[in-house]
Formats: C-alpha cells, structure tokens, sequence
C-alpha cells in the first residue's frame, strides 16, 4: 500500500482499485484495525504522485483511478475521482459526500434481520455496481484493541471510508474485500447437513421420539435445534420476563446429559436458542458462580447486567454460564439478540460484540471448528458465520424474495445465510409451498427447516399429503448426500472468497440477463440453480422458474435432460424436481450413503458424470484444519475418469471405494417426458391426442410445431410444452 497525507486528510492506495479516504482536523490517522477492516497492506499498486499541479493540491492516480484533492475540507468540490474502469451512462466521476447512486446501479447488499417482512424489502448498499464502483463508509466503525481483545469509540469525528473501483470485476472487488476485512471461516461439516428448529414445547421424550421417526424414515436431520423452551420460562414476577435463561427446565428434559449424549451418539450436533438481553438473575442454576467471579454478594438476588465491554462479565458469561452447558454437551449457540443496536453512540452494538466473542469462544474450544447462530451485525460480520434471518412470514412472496435475499448478501461478503426454510409464523397451510422452500433450502447456504410453536405449523414431511411428503423426503436425503460438494464449496468460500451461492453476474457482468433474473445463481463450482418460488398453474399442474441458461451445452440435473445455452426459458416441474442445471462435462461428488454421519469423511464416493464434454472437478474435505485435495478429470471421448489424491495428513479413509455413475444423452427419455405433461394436463381428451401425435409424428418438424402450440389459448400449457420441443432440439 501506499499512504499520501496532507495536513488534515491522507489517502492510502491499497490497491490498484482500492482507495482508503481518511480526514481528521487533528492530523491524527488511524493504522488500527476496526470492527470491519483487520488488513490494509496486502498488494503493492503502481501509484504516481502529484503535488501543487494545475491547482490541485495532491494527485493520485493508478490504472484505475484519477484522485484530484484541492485542499480544505472534504466535500464534493475539494475531493473528486475519475473512475478509469466506469461503466455509467452519464460519467464516470465519483465526488466525495454525493449521492454517487442517483441512478440505483448499486447491487445491493444484506440488512439486519428479515424479521416480521413478508415479501421483498431493500437490502442496502454493497460494493458490487453495475457503474464500476462504490464506497464503503467505515467511520462509526469501533477501534478493534487487539491486546485486550475489545473495542473503543475513535476519540473524534473523522472521516474513514474505502473507495472500490474494480468496474465489474465482481469476484476481485469481493476477494480484495475479503483481504481487507477478514476471510470467511471454515465451516464445520456438520452445519452443511439438515438442521431441525422449532420453537416449541418438546419435552426431552417427544424430541427422542422424534429423531428416531426420522432415522426409521431414512430421512437425515444432523444438527438439533432447541428453541427456548429449553430452559426455565415461567419464573417468579420479580426476576421479570423468563424471555432470558441459562437454566434446564426440568420439567421437560429432567435429564438433558443424557439427552444431548444420545443425540451425538446419532451424529447429531446440539445448539441451543439465547435470548441474552436480561443478564444473568438469581433463579439460575449457576448464578452464585457467577456473582463469585463478578465480586457481587449472591444473597442480595440482584441481576447481574447485560454487559459484554465489561471483561468481569464475559469471563461470568462465557466461563460461568455458557461452558457449564457446553460440559453437558451443547456444541454451540443461536444468539437470539431483538433489542436493536447500542443504547448511545458511546457503545458498541451488543448484537457485533455477541457475535464476535460467541464466535471466538466456540471457535477456541473446538480447535478451529468455531460456529454460532446469530443476526448480521453490519460489514464484516462474515467472520463470524452463521447468519440467522429471522422469523419470517410463511407466504409465497417470502419464499420469492429468500433467493434473491441470499443471492445479494454476497455483495458486501456475507455468503453463509441461514433461513427459516418453511417459514416461521403466521401464513395458512399449504405443502407445496412448504416442499417448494424445502427445494430451496437444499440448494441454499444451510438448510435449517424451522417453525413457530402453532400446533399445527411444524415442518415434519409427514404433515404433508403423500407426494408432498416423498418429495421432502427426497429432497433431505440429497441434501446430505452432497456434502462432499458443499464442502468443496465451503473450502473455496474460505480461501478464494468465491460465495457458495455466486451471482450470475459475477461471471457475466456485461449480459443483461444475469442482472434481470433476481432468484437465479451458480451453486457451488458446477451448479446453476433457479427456484420455483410461485404455485402450479391449474393447467398443467406444474410450477414453473424463468431461467436464463448462458452460452453453452447444459443438462438438468434431475432429469438429465439437455439444454442449449444462451437463452431465456420458462421451466416447468412438478413437485418432485426443481430447475439444476450443470454442464456437459460437469462432475457432481456425492455421498450414496445419506444416512452416514457427516462428521466423518465418506468411505464411498459416488461421480456422477455428465457426459459430453471433457469436465474436471476439485473436491476439498476437511477435517478440522486438515485438508485433503482429490482431482477427477474425465476425457469424454475415452470415456475415462482419472483420480488424483493429495492427502498430506491422511484424513481420506484408507478403503475408500470411488463409484462413477455416467449420465449419457437419451434421446427417446424426450417422448416420455412429452407424454407425462400432456397426460396431467387438464385439457381435452382430443386435443391431448392431437398434441401427442404432432411430436411423434415421422415427419416432425419444429417450426411447425411451435406454430400449433401457438394456436394454444393457455399461456403455461403452451410454454410448458414448447420447453419439451425445445430440448428435442438440444439434442
């Protein structure tokens, strides 16, 4: 990096692309690290220089940028930019204190919480912008002391604020921005399985209960979520609201050791639900501990406050009350914080400090395999994953908005999102919605079904009528099954800052395409998912997603199906499939065994192969901070799949069998799947038969059956069947 300073501002090119902008009337700059930036000498740009030169006072410019400082002040007349790698329509001039985004090219970033929204909010500012660049304001941010672990309020009213101008290198904007501010954590495997939430009032039996019903069912649930009402609710009227506890409540888990043993005997992961706002009061089983480390005298029963800038309190917190429920078994928290932000600017937002030392703690006591359940509390909070998105109404506009909510985060760097897949309150019952956001949630950072504590509102696939059902199930089992590819996925969000669920226009910045479908994205290094987020027509009795396939040669993945690139189509399914597609010459790593406990590395691998193409994939497994690499390559016109393993601590097991499973073009599957939409369609007998005819006819041409769809008076009926001609032509 290199810094310029003039008496009450200094700019520090960072990068070629990155500008830190900085102005404090004592000429005092900050070189700590903040809440949100960690590191800012991370590349050396090729910077000139420019003082006292045709009347500006400094100068600065890199193959990206044209700085022009005329002293004073920083405002829009004395602080300008030139923007070498722009892409607005009206100039490419960036002013200091303007509204650079009159236009909205801005991308969008992620907000606090989705609680209580139904359907789309806004979602704020990111540093992705179709005009090329974008400003991240970092002065409110606290001083990160890193001796004593804490933060500090900066001592004056300055001006910190980072400038990235990466035109529409998407991906390198977001890899500088992982440089800057931290790198996202590797997650441990087991959050990459099926999570079980519910706020309701199990009891230490029914629970048992209910994780043997879905082992009988072969359906795989890996880590258990306890809400609330795991600990003492109703307490004495003096203490206040049991909103807060850190108690069991025996009345429903009279022996919880011996619950949470058993569930990690399944395989299971245990996190339980923390509402901390009340601190620590007198009712709870380890409060006199706590008064002992704080200095207060027990028996005067006063609470012991809220209060993480305090060192006493998190040593009472975290040592006094959070790890005795970690001896008995608790693997990590859901942090739980709805009080907003800090009482007065002099404080720090107690939902970053839970999320920093939640993290820290957890991520200490599990050599490396840190994790939490909480909020976002603002830029840089990546460091800490997972993010919970609140309860959100069940509603088919929620379910609409959720991938682009996910799609976005990534943006300003959040990539690990967890939602309440299904829905968390009020809406009306309805199974395909609940299956069509199971779909989702499979294909989604975590996958963690939750529900509120109706009666009626729980998300047991059993619930459902039967196609419902086995459709979920089928869903939960594949979820675990590609772990191995989520982990790959995982490791890559890790070292290379590429988000497991990536934008299309990251990869195609300049196609109109990838900016117009909001719910589309690229899952993992192989997969292009588009949701269905809308119910079945009464025509077809299908669903459908609009999905732009860029150029190239593409296959569905469940029906293994081609598809031509570079266009835009309707995809119709019904319940039991969803819109994947991948690549000719994709490989997808799986493992066959969705039963097995994803903490440990599979002994079997399934390939599968999407022939066509020559493919190569990566799969990175993880063992704590161990890693292992395996290279597949296939040559489609040897048919041959070569296998390269680096296992430099021999975490792979040693009798791992590898079985490939090669997915070839069936040219005759294209009539069965004509037959099966035109036989559930709710038209005429006759026309049905003249439709069927038409396809199968000897002397079948395209053209002209398109012109017979076209005599259609039913919009979905006609795009669903022209989908199936069109593929015929993908052949």
């Amino acid at each position: 990096m290199k810094a310029v300073a003039g008496r009450t501002c200094r700019f520090t090119v960072i990068t070629d692309s990155l500008l830190r902008i900085e102005e404090d009337m004592s000429g005092q700059f900050e070189n700590r690290p903040t809440q949100t930036v960690v590191n800012r000498d991370f590349a050396s740009p090729k910077v000139q220089v420019l003082r006292d030169n045709n009347q500006h006072e400094i100068e600065i410019e890199t193959d990206s940028f044209h700085l022009y400082y005329d002293g004073g002040r920083l405002n829009s007349e004395s602080l300008y930019i030139d923007l070498k790698k722009g892409h607005a329509t009206y100039g490419n001039r960036w002013y200091f204190g303007a509204d650079n985004d009159s236009h909205r090219q801005n991308l969008g970033g992620t907000i606090r919480t989705l609680d209580k929204i139904d359907g789309a909010t806004d979602l704020g500012k990111g540093i992705m912008s179709k005009d090329g660049y974008s400003y991240l304001d970092d002065s409110k941010s606290f001083i990160y002391q890193t001796k004593t672990d804490s933060f500090t309020k900066r001592e004056s009213e300055t001006v910190d604020g980072y400038l990235f101008c990466y035109g529409r290198d998407y991906q390198k904007s977001l890899s500088d921005f992982y440089q800057l501010t931290g790198p996202t954590p590797l997650l441990p495997r087991y959050a990459l399985g099926n999570w079980w939430s519910r706020f309701y009032q199990y009891t230490q039996t029914s629970y048992q209960e209910l994780m043997e019903r879905f082992a009988q069912k072969d359906v795989p649930i890996n880590v258990c979520v306890l809400d609330m009402d795991w600990h003492k609710f109703d307490i004495p009227q003096k203490y206040g609201s049991g909103w807060t506890g850190y108690s069991w409540n025996k009345e429903l888990f009279p022996e919880p050791e011996k619950l949470l043993k058993w569930l990690h005997e399944n395989g299971e992961k245990v996190t339980l639900n923390v509402h901390p706002a009340a601190g620590i009061r007198a009712f709870e089983d380890n409060y006199q501990k706590a008064c002992a480390t704080m200095g207060m005298d027990p028996k005067k029963g006063e609470p012991i406050s809220f209060d993480l800038e305090n060192p006493k309190f998190r040593k009472a917190y975290f040592e006094d009350i959070h790890h005795q429920l970690e001896h008995q078994g608790v693997d990590f928290w859901w942090i739980d914080w709805q009080q907003g932000l800090a009482k007065s600017e002099n404080k720090m937002d107690p939902l970053w400090l839970l999320n920093h030392y939640h993290y820290q703690d957890n991520n200490r006591r599990t050599n490396g395999n840190g994790l939490i359940l909480s909020r976002y509390a603002g830029p840089g909070s990546h460091r800490y994953p997972l993010g919970f998105s609140g309860d959100t109404v069940i509603s088919w506009k929620s379910l609409n908005f959720q991938p682009q909510f996910t799609i976005t985060a990534a943006n300003i760097g959040y990539t690990w999102w967890s939602h309440d897949i299904g829905g968390h309150m009020h809406g009306s019952f309805d199974g395909e919605l609940a299956t069509r956001w199971l779909q989702l949630g499979v294909f989604s950072p975590i996958n963690r079904l939750h529900s509120s504590n109706n009666l009626f509102s729980g998300k047991e696939p059993w619930n459902y009528r039967l196609d419902y059902e086995k459709s979920q199930e089928k869903f939960l089992r594949l979820r675990t099954k590609l772990v191995p590819y989520l982990d790959s996925a995982n490791y890559q969000t890790h070292v290379a800052g590429i988000p497991i669920v990536k934008p299309l226009y990251y990869d195609f910045p300049k196609n109109d395409n990838a900016y117009a479908i909001k719910n589309e994205y690229f899952f993992g290094a192989q997969m292009l998912v588009s949701p269905i987020t809308q119910p079945h027509d009464k025509t077809t009795q299908m669903s459908h997603a609009t999905t732009w396939l860029p150029e190239g040669k593409w296959i569905d993945y469940f029906t293994h199906l081609p598809y031509n690139g570079a266009t835009v189509i309707k995809n119709y399914r019904d319940i039991d499939k969803m819109p994947v597609f991948v690549k000719k010459g994709a490989i997808i790593v799986t493992n066959p065994d969705s039963m097995a406990n994803i903490n440990d590395l599979p002994e079997k691998l399934e390939v599968e192969i999407f022939s066509g193409a020559n493919g190569k994939f990566e799969l990175f497994e993880h063992q704590g901070k161990k890693i292992a690499r395996t290279k597949f390559t296939w040559d489609d016109q040897e048919q041959k799949l070569s296998i390269v393993v680096e296992d430099p601590e021999h975490i792979v097991p040693e009798k791992r069998t590898i079985q490939k499973v090669i997915y070839k073009d069936n040219p005759e599957q294209i009539f069965s799947e004509m037959r099966f939409r035109i036989q559930r369609a709710k038209i005429e007998f006759d026309l049905k038969q003249k439709l069927y005819d038409s396809f199968t006819a000897k002397n079948y041409n395209y053209s002209q059956f398109i012109n017979l769809l076209n005599t259609l008076d039913d919009d979905n009926l006609r795009s669903s069947l022209s989908e199936v001609a069109f593929i015929r032509e993908s052949f």
